[in-house]
C-alpha cells in the first residue's frame, strides 16, 4: 500500500480524522465537537441536529480524503451510535458521503484500538501501561505491554456524566460528589474485572478530556500538539484544574488558555473522571498521548487486520 490511507472516528463528542501516509505517519488530523451522543443518554436516539453537524463535519473530511488522494479508510462510530435506536438514520447518509459505511465498534474493540495506538511509540521496559481512554459516551480501560493483556469498557464520560448529574453552573458540591461517586463505584468494576489495573506502572491518558487538561495546565494558548503529547501531567496538577473549572461558571471557564470553548460545558464531568481514576489506582502522573484509537485504526489499515473501506466515489 503506497497511497494514503484514513480512519475517521465518530465519537459521542467528537467526529474526528487521521489521514497518514503508507508508514503511517500523519500527513492531516483534524478534529471537530459535533456532540453526536447529545441527549442519547434520555431518549435512546440520536437527534436530527446532532446527526446534521456530524454530516457536516464529515463533507469537510471527505474534501479532505479527496485532496489527499485517499482511496483507503476506516470510519468507526462507538459509544453514542451503540447506545441509539436510530443509528441507521446517520450510518445511510454517513456512508453515501464517505463512500464506505460506518463500522460499529463494541467498547471491547475501542478500547483494543485505542491501546494499539498509544503504545505504538512507547518503551516497553516501561510497562505495563493503564491505556485509558476518557469519551463522550464511554470509557475504556486497557492494560498491557506491547499488546492488550485485558480490556473493559464502562458507560461513564465527559457528557454522559455531565447530563446526568451537573445540571446547575457551576456545578454544586453535590453535583461533583454524587459524579465522583458514581465514577469510583465503574472503577470498583474495573478492578474486579481487570485486577492487573491496579499494579501496571504507567498511566496513559487518551481523548479530548486528557489532553486539554495537559494544555490547560500549560496554559496554552494555541493548540501545540508537540507540548501536549507525552506531556506529563501531575496528580496534584489535574487536581488543581478540576478545581478551577469546575468553580468556576461556564461563561467564565470557556477563557482558561487551553479549552477549547466547545468543550466548556462538558469538561468538568470529563476532569472528574481523570481525577477520580488517578486516584482510585493511585497514579502520581499522567502519560497524555495524542496517539490514540484514530492511530490505531490506522495501523489496522496499514497491517491488514482492519476492515478495508473505499473512500470513493460518495454517492451524489
Amino acid at each position: 500500500m503506497t497511497t494514503p490511507v484514513a480512519a475517521v472516528d465518530c465519537g459521542t463528542n467528537s467526529t474526528r480524522l487521521l489521514v497518514a501516509d503508507a508508514e503511517g505517519a500523519s500527513l492531516d488530523r483534524r478534529m471537530r465537537i459535533t456532540r453526536l451522543g447529545q441527549g442519547v443518554g434520555a431518549t435512546g436516539r440520536l437527534a436530527p441536529e446532532a446527526v446534521e453537524r456530524t454530516l457536516e463535519v464529515l463533507r469537510e473530511y471527505r474534501d479532505v480524503l479527496d485532496e489527499h488522494g485517499v482511496t483507503t479508510v476506516r470510519m468507526t462510530a462507538t459509544s453514542a451510535a451503540r447506545d441509539s435506536a436510530n443509528r441507521d438514520e446517520f450510518f445511510a447518509p454517513a456512508a453515501a458521503i464517505m463512500g464506505t459505511p460506518p463500522e460499529l465498534l463494541t467498547g471491547e474493540d475501542e478500547a483494543r484500538l485505542s491501546f494499539r495506538g498509544a503504545v505504538a511509540e512507547l518503551d516497553a521496559d516501561d510497562g505495563p501501561f493503564l491505556v485509558v481512554d476518557i469519551g463522550g459516551g464511554s470509557t475504556e480501560f486497557s492494560v498491557g505491554t506491547t499488546e492488550p493483556e485485558g480490556v473493559v469498557s464502562t458507560d461513564i464520560g465527559c457528557v454522559r456524566i455531565t447530563e446526568k448529574f451537573l445540571h446547575r453552573d457551576p456545578p454544586t458540591a453535590v453535583e461533583l460528589s454524587q459524579a465522583l461517586s458514581v465514577v469510583r463505584d465503574y472503577l470498583d468494576d474495573v478492578a474486579r474485572e481487570l485486577p492487573a489495573a491496579k499494579v501496571a506502572r504507567r498511566l496513559v491518558g487518551l481523548a479530548g478530556t486528557v489532553t486539554t487538561v495537559a494544555a490547560v495546565e500549560q496554559g496554552l494558548a494555541a493548540y501545540d500538539r508537540g507540548r501536549i503529547h507525552h506531556f506529563e501531567l501531575t496528580r496534584p496538577a489535574a487536581e488543581d484544574v478540576f478545581r478551577t473549572l469546575a468553580t468556576e461558571r461556564k461563561a467564565d471557564r470557556m477563557h482558561n488558555p487551553g479549552l477549547e470553548p466547545g468543550r466548556a460545558d462538558v469538561i468538568v464531568g470529563g476532569t472528574a473522571i481523570l481525577v477520580a481514576i488517578m486516584r482510585y489506582f493511585e497514579f502520581d502522573t499522567c502519560l497524555v498521548s495524542e496517539s490514540d484509537i484514530l492511530d490505531g485504526l490506522v495501523l489496522s489499515l496499514l497491517d491488514g487486520t482492519g476492515r478495508l473501506g473505499q473512500a470513493g466515489p460518495a454517492a451524489p
